[in-house]
């Protein structure tokens, strides 16, 4: 059975993942960026974190660790092997298995947005950070579009009813470049609708499933016909290569306002 993720909100847009452990009053935390919804939390629900799974350096991801530790000194932190990750007890890396709170997960390396960006995969959840967003990917700071893509395959090969907990809640403004670039698209439409109707009632549009990205998700569907007579169509170039089809995706997406 798939324990229950919640998205715990940071900052103006960022989520820090809370998985409670398997009996007991412990729980995982993923890129608490922020220590404060974190604490809250946990003096709201009575639990303490035993583990925090990082995703990569970026401080809105890893910001809020030293909090955490100043209260739970012995608090194990896993990360990618960044020396830019100074809060590190324990570096992984691609093929790794990590053991946290109860929970197993696999680590997957996933280039793209970073050059060491990692996953977490285990038990039906994919914690992707800033790799794979609901009907967007994160933006490519320090690896190629080649590298994004293979990230990104990687993960669109998982079981389709892997739960997906990203980093940000930028699905609503994703769907509006998603349905520029495939608007007949009914997945999609679907999909846009409930993600409308749940920011207006000020809820969370994660998690989600991948077999609901799969089918909705632009970069995801690089190979769909219609994603990529778009993309022809806007870039002016109908003879592009798969990774130049999703580089001027992605720089269709940079540019993009609704």
């Amino acid at each position: 059975m798939t324990p229950t993720p919640f998205p715990l909100p940071a900052f103006d847009d960022n989520y820090i993942w809370l998985l409670p452990a398997h009996g007991g009053r412990g729980a995982v935390v993923v890129d608490p960026g922020d220590a404060a919804p974190v604490l809250a939390a946990a003096d709201a629900g009575g639990w303490r974190p035993q583990a925090v799974l990082l995703t990569h350096h970026h401080g809105d991801h890893i910001g809020g660790v030293a909090a955490l530790r100043a209260r739970w000194p012995d608090l194990h932190v896993v990360a990618p092997d960044d020396r830019r990750i100074p809060v590190a007890s324990q570096r992984v890396g691609d093929g790794d298995r990590v053991e946290a709170a109860g929970h197993a997960f696999d680590v997957l390396a996933v280039p793209g947005h970073t050059v060491s960006h990692i996953a977490f995969h285990g038990h039906g959840l994919l914690f992707c950070g800033d790799t794979l967003f609901s009907l967007g990917c994160g933006r490519l700071f320090e690896g190629t579009p080649a590298q994004m893509l293979a990230s990104l395959d990687r993960l669109a090969a998982l079981p389709g009813d892997t739960l997906v907990c990203c980093g940000h809640e930028y699905t609503q403004s994703n769907a509006a470049f998603a349905r520029a670039v495939d608007p007949d698209n009914p997945a999609l439409a679907r999909r846009s609708e409930e993600v409308t109707t749940l920011r207006n009632d000020s809820l969370p549009t994660l998690p989600v499933t991948l077999g609901d990205e799969r089918a909705c998700n632009p970069f995801l569907r690089v190979d769909a016909p219609a994603v990529r007579a778009a993309v022809a169509a806007w870039s002016g170039d109908g003879d592009l290569s798969r990774v130049g089809a999703f580089a001027a995706l992605r720089r269709w997406k940079d540019g993009f306002r609704a």
